[in-house]
């Protein structure tokens, strides 16, 4: 509504709007929140409007009074329409002049891109708080060994700070996606009307100074439907997510198997069964990743058949960025908990390995003499099926016994049964040595002081 309770588009019709369809087609609920990025936007464009010689400095300082008092209480109504409307009730017929040359279509293309940007400063401060809670726990923990699993079947040992550099290196990804979506979101749509452009001369370049804007949108067709900055954004979220949920089941199932111990603080019980312990944090982690993917989904499906220019279809694009921000928000801070509380159990961990787990280190004894390793492939394979139809472990097979297999065996392969010296030998970067993991703590330790000062 604008003043006079008109509608601001109300000049062509002459009856009164459907109830249902006037809730049908409100966005107040949504858009509530961007107030302040519409109060911020409304600021510059009266700056522009005045250099323009619409509006004349003395009403642009009226304008200017008016949104100092907004900022303070607050602005409860449609924050499309408000500023006009208040304006006028305040000021008199001047704040009719605000909205000369722009339209919805680019106010509120505007203000998305305002409230998305102060959006990304703020997840990319959290994402880099919770790299440095993961990381401060794998640096924590770097002399605990457990098993490396593939399949879910128990593979090869690793450190238990490798396991934790794992999460954290995708989730480094996820944060410098984040931030090279910033460079797309910094364009200004601001001075593209309706969708043909301004009739009035408008400076856009001292808008986007103004505004803190990189560059301006270069064609007002686009810039009034460019929804794309917003998929981007829930990709990141839903990429982001997948990560989490992948975390998740990983410590779900370390849960289970005791290697590690989840604090109270993210854990529930059971109305009935008073023993249980229940990771609901992870799970509610995991399950959040499905409902941020279906809105990106829904909203991508509805993007892809629209026309050319803004429809109202795109009012859809508010409800699925905010919940998608505020999952974000919250998942971030919760797995940050997760992490900055959990208790690993190294006993439980070391207890789990098991000499089959070193099936490869016997092969590569004999590739250290000179046999070829598709050869010793097949011997430590034979060998573990030797050690199954006895009935023991692999590394009681005898000398005598994996001589049998390969005459290349001496008296030291038994040192091969060693699960610290198994680990050490990984000793390149990226693999799970000490000095390889130390050599990844630290390299991410330089990035978090360098991008986030922490």
């Amino acid at each position: 509504m604008a003043t006079g309770g008109k509608k601001l588009w109300g000049g062509r019709f002459s009856g009164a709007l459907d109830p249902v369809m006037n809730k049908f087609n409100e966005s107040l609920s949504v858009d509530q929140r961007m107030w302040a990025s519409d109060i911020q936007g409304s600021k510059a464009y009266a700056k522009a409007l005045c250099a323009a010689g619409v509006i004349t400095a003395d009403e642009t300082n009226k304008f200017k009074m008016v949104w100092t008092k907004f900022m303070k209480n607050g602005l409860k109504e449609n924050i499309h329409t408000a500023n006009e409307r208040r304006l006028t009730e305040l000021i008199g017929n001047a704040g009719g002049k605000l909205h000369t040359g722009r339209s919805r279509n680019d106010q509120v293309a505007t203000d998305v891109r305002l409230y998305v940007k102060d959006a990304i400063k703020g997840l990319m401060h959290q994402m880099g708080e919770l790299l440095a809670v993961a990381t401060h726990l794998a640096e924590s923990n770097m002399s605990l060994l457990m098993p490396g699993f593939t399949h879910l079947q128990p593979a090869q040992p690793i450190r238990f700070a490798h396991w934790v550099m794992s999460h954290v290196a995708a989730l480094q990804r996820d944060v410098e996606r984040l931030s090279d979506l910033t460079k797309r979101v910094d364009v200004l749509p601001l001075g593209s009307g309706a969708l043909a452009g301004h009739s009035f001369g408008i400076d856009r370049q001292l808008l986007a100074k103004e505004l803190g804007f990189a560059r301006i949108s270069p064609n007002s067709l686009d810039a009034v439907c460019d929804r794309d900055f917003i998929v981007e954004l829930m990709f990141w979220a839903s990429m982001t997510m997948v990560h989490f949920s992948q975390l998740s089941e990983d410590l779900i199932i370390y849960n289970t198997l005791k290697f590690v111990t989840m604090a109270d603080a993210y854990s529930t019980g059971s109305s009935l069964m008073p023993q249980k312990k229940n990771p609901d944090a992870l799970e509610l982690l995991r399950g959040k990743c499905g409902s941020v993917i279906g809105r990106l989904n829904g909203f991508m499906i509805t993007l892809k058949g629209l026309p050319r220019s803004y429809n109202k279809d795109l009012q859809e694009d508010k409800s699925a960025l905010f919940y998608c921000i505020d999952s974000m928000v919250d998942c971030i801070q919760i797995a940050a908990g997760v992490l900055a509380t959990l208790t690993p159990n190294g006993g439980k961990m070391r207890a789990f390995l098991v000499t089959e787990m070193l099936a490869t280190d016997l092969a590569e004894y004999l590739v250290r003499r000179g046999v070829p390793f598709r050869e010793t492939h097949h011997v430590a394979g034979a060998a573990v099926r030797l050690a199954e139809d006895s009935n023991k472990p692999l590394s009681s097979l005898t000398l005598a016994e994996l001589k049998s297999l390969h005459s290349s065996f001496e008296a030291d392969v038994m040192d091969v049964w060693n699960f610290d010296s198994s680990v050490e030998r990984k000793n390149v970067p990226g693999g799970t040595s000490e000095a390889a993991v130390k050599g990844h703590i630290d390299a991410v330790k330089l990035y978090l002081k360098k991008e986030f000062q922490l």
